[in-house]
């Protein structure tokens, strides 16, 4: 064999061995994962990956545009409802929700129209509701409106009745003549406009309550025949536009809710028995309205600032939606009962000592508190000149009054 032949052979055999090494190379790669995908399908990839993350960062963005818009509608329905009681606190109330303590606050309502932040009329409902997050409970007491009161800085036109107050001294003399009178905290208080309660029920959807008796009424027998017949023990009642026609419901609208809760001449309770009817629609309207979606909405929240005033501003709020609305799903339902009692032709309600004891005691241990003595006899100093006419209805009680 020549030199050039032995060329030919080695430069073939160099071909072989390459030829091999690629396959070799080939098989190796297989069993490590597979060959790799062509550059082209690759390139197709991370396009589809930078679609997709310029699509979750679009919807990201508007997201958090939708979610500060809302808040932002939030925080000004907030805004609008806000005003201070011009009172000192018996403790730091911000500390207490910071903290997650339970808190309390006084419930007024009133039914003088669309709140127009000037002190007009009287506050015929009044509840103290303490909330606590490590009980998870509501605990809602009423209080009689009626109870014979020396009102705090009006103490000079006793005898009156606690929800006189409002109307004479604003809604910071109603916390603290009530403070004084049961030795009980009162942190915030929140006025509502009743008649306005019927838009915040219908914006939840209405309410399911169950009548604790059977009665008919007929809210403006004056000018409308429209008529409600409500059932005891059962959610079913009945209504005819005409006051004739009935037709059954069992969920009530705003208008219903109010009717429910506004009778007062027919229940043999009078105005006990109304003051659990309406006990039994806010405890309703709560469970209804507790959650956080529901804050969210702006038509909700556009109702409250025209019919709801405050003293709690928007970071309490927005703490009591993150802390305490497990503790809105477990109610309790109370009222202080009174004595009656007439003096110059006007009817007011006297509570013994024994039963303003146990309401204070509920009410402090609801808040964690210590046990305490119930407050003054009648919410601030009587004037010298009027103690005859405090001892004289104290007698209605068979008590003596305290020395001022």
């Amino acid at each position: 064999m020549n030199n050039q032949d032995l060329s030919r052979t080695s430069r073939r055999q160099q071909i072989h061995n390459s030829m091999n090494s690629q396959q070799l190379n080939s098989n190796v790669s297989g069993n490590m994962g597979g060959p790799k995908p062509p550059k082209k399908r690759r390139k197709r990839k991370l396009r589809i990956w930078r679609i997709v993350i310029v699509i979750v960062l679009l919807c990201s963005i508007i997201g958090a545009i939708v979610f500060a818009t809302i808040l932002n509608n939030v925080h000004q329905s907030i805004n609008k409802m806000q005003r201070s009681a011009n009172v000192t606190k018996a403790r730091n109330v911000s500390e207490v929700l910071k903290s997650g303590k339970p808190f309390s606050m006084l419930v007024l309502g009133t039914d003088t129209g669309a709140l127009k932040r000037d002190r007009t009329g009287l506050t015929d409902s009044m509840m103290l509701i303490t909330v606590n997050p490590k009980t998870k409970t509501t605990t809602m007491m009423s209080i009689p409106r009626d109870i014979m009161m020396s009102i705090v800085g009006a103490e000079n036109t006793f005898p009156q009745k606690l929800n006189a107050a409002f109307p004479i001294a604003g809604v910071g003399a109603s916390m603290m003549t009530l403070q004084n009178y049961l030795n009980v905290p009162i942190d915030f208080y929140v006025l509502v406009n009743m008649g306005g309660l019927e838009k915040l029920i219908d914006q939840v959807g209405g309410v399911n309550v169950s009548s604790p008796l059977t009665f008919t009424y007929t809210p403006e027998a004056d000018t409308t025949p429209a008529t409600y017949k409500f059932f005891k023990g059962q959610e079913k009642f009945e209504y005819a536009k005409d006051g004739k026609n009935f037709k059954s419901y069992t969920t009530m609208n705003g208008d219903a809710a109010l009717s429910f809760s506004r009778m007062r001449y027919d229940d043999p309770q009078g105005d006990y028995g109304r003051q659990y009817r309406q006990r039994l629609v806010l405890k309703a309207l709560l469970e209804k309205s507790a959650s956080i979606s529901t804050l969210m909405n702006a038509n909700f929240m556009n109702s409250i600032s025209t019919n709801v005033e405050t003293d709690m501003n928007y970071n309490q709020i927005m703490q009591l939606a993150k802390k305490y609305m497990p503790a809105t799903k477990n109610q309790v339902s109370d009222h202080m009962q009174g004595v009656g009692d007439m003096y110059e032709g006007v009817s007011y309600q006297m509570v013994p000592e024994k039963e303003k004891q146990r309401v204070t005691n509920k009410l402090r241990q609801s808040l964690e508190l210590s046990s305490k003595k119930t407050g003054t006899q009648f919410g601030s100093e009587v004037p010298v000149g009027s103690s005859g006419i405090a001892q004289n209805n104290l007698n209605v009680i068979n008590e003596i009054l305290d020395a001022q």
